[in-house]
C-alpha cells in the first residue's frame, strides 16, 4: 500500500504553497503530479522543480501511468500526490489509487463558473465530480494553506 499523505487539486499543480508550504506541513519527500500535459513538458517540469526543496523529489507521470505504478512505491516514500481537476481525480481512484483524503486548493475562476471561495471556483462538471468523489466516501476539505480551518466543498457547492 502506498503512503499517500494527502492529494491536492490545484490548477497551477506546484508552486509555493505546494512546493514548500504543504510538502513541508505534511512531512513528504516525494510530490507527484498526476497531469497528463505536464508528464510530457520538461519546460514546465523544470520550472516546477525550482521551488521544491532539495529534500523533496518529484516526479511527473500521466494519470495512467499513475495508476500502474503507484503500488510499486517504497514504503519510506511519503506522497503528496497534486492533479489539477477532480476529474482527474476521479480518473485516479476509479483507477485503483488508494485516495482517501483530498485537498481543494485552487480551481480558477472561468466564465460559466460559480466562485465558492476566494481560491475555487466551479463548474456544474466539477460539482457533479465532487459529489461522485463524496459518494465514494473520499474526505473532501477546501483550504488554502494548512493552518486555514477547512471546509468540506460539499457544505458549499
Amino acid at each position: 500500500m502506498p503512503n499517500i499523505l494527502l492529494t491536492r487539486i490545484d490548477n497551477r499543480l506546484i508552486h509555493g504553497q505546494v512546493g514548500v508550504t504543504w510538502s513541508s506541513h505534511l512531512g513528504a519527500n516525494l510530490v507527484l503530479v498526476a497531469n497528463d500535459k505536464v508528464a510530457e513538458d520538461s519546460i514546465r517540469q523544470n520550472l516546477m522543480d525550482m521551488v521544491m526543496p532539495e529534500t523533496v523529489e518529484t516526479r511527473y507521470f500521466t494519470l495512467e501511468k499513475t495508476i500502474n505504478i503507484i503500488d510499486k512505491a517504497s514504503a519510506r516514500q511519503k506522497i503528496f500526490i497534486v492533479v489539477e481537476t477532480p476529474q482527474d481525480l476521479l480518473v485516479l481512484i476509479k483507477g485503483g489509487v488508494p485516495i482517501k483524503k483530498v485537498n481543494i486548493g485552487n480551481m480558477h475562476y472561468a466564465e460559466g463558473k460559480k466562485q465558492i471561495s476566494s481560491t475555487v471556483s466551479v463548474s456544474k462538471e466539477d460539482i457533479e465530480t465532487f459529489k461522485e468523489l463524496d459518494n465514494l466516501g473520499v474526505e473532501l476539505d477546501l483550504r488554502r494553506v494548512p493552518d486555514e480551518k477547512g471546509e468540506n466543498i460539499i457544505d458549499l457547492l
